[in-house]
């Protein structure tokens, strides 16, 4: 079996084990993105994997600027991804096939998610050959069970305690041959009730709720259903925001406005009453 898959524990250099486990088709770092982490995309006998890892600990070179959190940090996250992982199985989560701990702390081996990526850099959002712009405009019975899944799986995530933090487009991969969703990179979710500590807290503007712009606001299930709710309605409005853009029917779309009530306690309790509002509406 390959290393990947095998191994509990390695003293070889991430980079070094990645490249003699198979072919890189790709490297996510400092190029691509801005976390500190680093990962790859690799072909193998046994399929193709996506190896992530939280980078390299001590000074970065003098080209990469400064990730927001220090390599502990993000060390720590990715064993929060492993735990979440590990407590909930959904088709949507992606799948963890094993975890390394090496001298640069663990590295997380998924397979590797069928489709395409939604979440597309600020200047190519208008283009229609992106995903994120074929999302938004596919027939309304290809659209709407999309959300129909991302709202299950945060149904049975929230069952164990988990509340979103930092989920956007950049989370979401759509196989549009299939319809199949995959939700990645939900490192920053955390179990149970927080406080916002931070002022400003880590995530894509667009999809925040108020709260997670007020420092030591509550952070709950409410929170997640007002950024499941962002993103049903910001793809389900064709990327207009505009009610009667909506994709569905008005009862769909009496819901989602429920969920984005601005204060809290005006949107539903729980993923679970979102939900189950969501499957009455769409019946």
């Amino acid at each position: 079996m390959n290393d990947l898959l095998k191994l509990a524990s390695t003293e070889v250099d991430p980079v070094r084990l990645v490249v003699r486990s198979g072919t890189v088709l790709a490297t996510f770092d400092h190029h691509s993105q801005d976390s500190g982490n680093v990962s790859w995309l690799v072909r193998t006998d046994h399929g193709d994997l996506f190896v992530k890892t939280a980078g390299t600990p001590g000074p970065q070179p003098p080209d990469v600027s400064m990730p927001y959190l220090d390599h502990g940090d993000r060390v720590r996250l990715l064993r929060n991804a492993v735990e979440l992982s590990r407590s909930c199985d959904h088709p949507c989560l992606a799948r963890l096939r094993n975890v390394i701990d090496s001298p640069s702390g663990p590295m997380l081996v998924y397979d590797r998610a069928p489709g395409e990526l939604i979440g597309t850099a600020s200047a190519d959002r208008d283009d229609p050959q992106t995903a994120y712009q074929r999302l938004a405009h596919l027939p309304s019975d290809g659209l709407i069970p999309v959300f129909d899944d991302l709202l299950d799986l945060h149904r049975t995530l929230a069952q164990e305690g988990w509340v979103a933090g930092d989920l956007n487009d950049g989370c979401l991969i759509l196989d549009f041959s299939t319809g199949r969703l995959t939700v990645i990179d939900l490192d920053s979710y955390h179990r149970g009730a927080s406080i916002n500590v931070m002022g400003r807290m880590f995530g894509s503007t667009r999809f925040m709720a108020p709260e997670e712009f007020e420092l030591a606001a509550p952070i709950d299930e409410r929170t997640t259903v007002f950024t499941l709710g962002r993103l049903a309605w910001h793809f389900g409005t064709r990327l207009t925001e505009q009610a009667e853009q909506f994709c569905g029917p008005d009862p769909l779309r009496v819901v989602l406005e429920q969920a984005l009530e601005v204060e809290p306690d005006k949107r539903f309790d729980s993923v679970a009453d979102f939900a189950a509002a969501w499957r009455a509406a769409r019946r």
